[in-house]
């Protein structure tokens, strides 16, 4: 069955979901949960980015500092993510995140 990775996705996520296409034969409704898990994903990392960014904790309007509304949304996106999975049952990785490595990694200059 041909599934078309939707554009929306990051550049890890679509990898990701190329990979697990090519590695586990899914029905229709396995690539939804599969889309879903990776757009959970894609939330988490963009909230802990946002919390990098910010820091995890804001001054409400008196000035007194509470949680970042963006830490609940990277807890609620992983748990998501890990449900996801979990209801897929794939032994899969999550999207590498990390910057592909450059021709001179790991030299000395």
């Amino acid at each position: 069955m041909k599934h078309v990775i939707p554009t929306h996705l990051s550049p890890p996520s679509k990898r990701w979901v190329k990979q697990i296409i090519g590695d586990f034969d899914l029905e229709s409704f396995h690539f939804r949960l599969l889309v879903k898990a990776a757009d959970a994903w894609d939330r988490s990392e963009q909230a802990r980015e946002q919390i990098v960014r910010d820091g995890i904790t804001t001054p409400d309007r008196y000035g007194v500092l509470k949680a970042h509304p963006a830490v609940a949304i990277e807890r609620d996106s992983r748990l998501a993510f890990a449900r996801l999975l979990r209801e897929l049952a794939l032994d899969a990785a999550a999207p590498d995140t990390r910057p592909p490595r450059t021709a001179d990694y790991g030299s000395r200059r």
